[in-house]
């Protein structure tokens, strides 16, 4: 096991110097060229098991995308990481199931908190600590999304541990208990589900960073461009604010 002292990062491959300070965290490997050609002078530096990354610039600045895989003890292994390198601004990026009636395909859906309905963030903080997204990413993340003229929501999401166990709760032995969740989180106004916000908001707490997420109700290119354009966006406002904050 690498130590903080040890020149490349276990997991991510990577030294310090390799990223920038914001990253966007997506959890497909595939995609990290799709928001790396947003980028200016885009170049990957390593690609290890799920995690593959690309750093470039926006504005001037140096920016980073990193692939997280899927779920929460992944995610937990990249962002550790990230930190140790420096990167202190991170935007999850990813595709999510929607749950309420008023959303249609194509949504975006910013999240500024998390139902922790996993088991990773219990390594780090007692379930009772809130999974919280930090205002002003969030912020940019609303921001971009006007900007671009998308159709947007702002909320929570749920964080699962188990993709079948949501899609497939009747051939689980705790069915009864999984389905009587589903219908509590949507009655609590649950926005969407997912596999890895809620781990990054209680770690980016503890590893005292900012974090944000936003994620998309569907999977076609188009709705794709829709979602990497806003989050793209985002950081570019984020360096800006960023800047006007140190002047």
């Amino acid at each position: 096991m690498a130590n903080r002292n040890e020149e490349i990062v276990y997991h991510l491959h990577l030294r310090k110097g390799d990223v920038g300070r914001y990253v966007l965290l997506p959890g497909d490997p595939g995609r990290v060229p799709l928001i790396g050609q947003y980028f200016d002078n885009p170049q990957e530096i390593a690609y290890n098991r799920e995690y593959r990354t690309i750093t470039g610039t926006l504005l001037g600045e140096k920016v980073t995308v990193t692939s997280t895989g899927i779920g929460c003890p992944s995610t937990a292994i990249a962002v550790e990481e990230l930190r140790m390198l420096g990167a202190d601004t991170f935007i999850r990026v990813g595709t999510s199931g929607m749950m309420q009636p008023f959303m249609q395909q194509g949504d975006v859906i910013i999240t500024w908190g998390a139902v922790r309905d996993e088991y990773t963030s219990q390594q780090y903080m007692p379930l009772a600590f809130p999974a919280v997204a930090d205002v002003d990413v969030t912020l940019a993340l609303r921001q971009a999304a006007q900007k671009r003229g998308v159709r947007y929501h702002v909320g929570l999401t749920q964080s699962k541990d188990s993709f079948y166990g949501q899609h497939e709760p009747q051939r689980m032995p705790v069915g009864r208990e999984l389905q009587e969740r589903w219908q509590a989180w949507i009655q609590g106004g649950v926005l969407c589900s997912e596999m890895e916000a809620s781990t990054l908001f209680v770690l980016s707490s503890v590893l005292k960073a900012r974090a944000s997420g936003i994620m998309i109700a569907g999977g076609s290119h188009q709705d794709l461009d829709r979602l990497l354009g806003t989050a793209v966006e985002a950081v570019k406002i984020m360096i800006e604010r960023d800047r006007a904050a140190q002047n």
